[in-house]
């Protein structure tokens, strides 16, 4: 389905529709937020996608451990001022090049970053977030399997 299928007008009613759908569902949460059927449905929810998904987390922060370290020490030295210390100390170098692997020492210029392409970013394809995102709110399936459905 390309965008071009709509007319202006069909495409100013979706949005509107979106719209009042939104505010519809930020009045209803506004009125069962404080409940205590919804607290205990909503810490219940929460405590079982803990317990179902604990490993997955797990392995998530086993995989990520370096880097988090990594980032903690380039935090340290940055705020201190002495981000050329850290590249220049040998007990830091496997984190120097992890971070350095990741964009964080990017020595990229800014005149080289903005210079005009000769092709128009004018036609240029949607990234598929955007694209996704987009059709969602068209064809109105938003809330499909984001939000869990909660009756009061």
């Amino acid at each position: 389905m390309n965008s071009n299928d709509f007319t202006t007008a069909e495409i100013e009613q979706i949005l509107s529709l979106y719209k009042s759908q939104k505010m519809k569902n930020k009045e209803r949460y506004e009125q069962i937020k404080d409940t205590e059927s919804f607290k205990i449905k909503n810490r219940q929810r929460a405590n079982k996608h803990y317990h179902e998904n604990k490993s997955m987390y797990r392995e998530r922060y086993e995989n990520d451990k370096q880097l988090a370290r990594a980032k903690s020490t380039y935090y340290y030295y940055k705020k201190n001022g002495r981000l050329n210390d850290l590249s220049e100390l040998s007990k830091h170098k496997d984190k120097y090049e992890l971070l350095k692997k990741h964009g964080y020492f990017n020595d990229q210029k800014p005149s080289a970053s903005t210079t005009a392409s000769p092709i128009s970013s004018s036609h240029a394809e949607p990234s598929s977030s955007e694209r996704g995102s987009f059709f969602g709110a068209l064809i109105g399936n938003l809330y499909s399997s984001s939000y869990p459905s909660v009756i009061a």
